[in-house]
């Protein structure tokens, strides 16, 4: 066994070549299925366009609050005490309250049924921009559950590491 506790670095990802932002890298990285890259680059490049043809502008700022719109403040995990399971209610770190986000969108965009996805990813970020919508739902209904357990946010201070 190792004596020392090595440090590992994070890797960091790579920016898209087209908008040169590393969030959009991600989503791309989210939409992919099977390692099919190109086909979510191709996706996600159609959904910006239509996004700009209906928001006559720049699709990325749309693209940035949409994620801040929907990525949720607290969310709830399970903590085993004293025998007894709880929902408790915890702040979510910046880089897990992007994620969500994006999933969520994804998720949302995925569930519709009779478009194309990159029509179907595009009208999902316009909602989310809006402030309406599937993913956002699914934020407020975190929210909700967050805001019925906290009763139990005095359990938070037992987080494991």
């Amino acid at each position: 066994m190792p004596r020392k506790a090595r440090t590992y670095k994070k890797h960091l990802a790579t920016s898209d070549y087209k908008y040169n932002s590393v969030k959009i890298a991600k989503f791309i990285n989210y939409v992919m299925e099977r390692g099919k890259k190109t086909v979510a680059q191709k996706i996600v490049y159609k959904a910006f366009d239509l996004i700009a043809e209906k928001s006559k502008g720049d699709p990325k700022p749309v693209f940035e609050q949409a994620i801040k719109n929907v990525s949720p403040m607290v969310e709830v995990k399970g903590r085993r005490i004293g025998g007894a399971n709880y929902q408790v209610p915890m702040e979510v770190v910046e880089p897990r309250r992007t994620t969500l986000g994006m999933k969520w969108v994804i998720a949302a965009a995925r569930g519709k049924k009779g478009k194309a996805m990159a029509a179907k990813l595009a009208d999902e970020l316009l909602d989310a921009y809006n402030k309406v919508g599937t993913a956002m739902k699914k934020r407020e209904d975190t929210h909700r559950m967050a805001e019925a357990n906290k009763a139990f946010a005095h359990f938070a201070r037992f987080q494991r590491r």
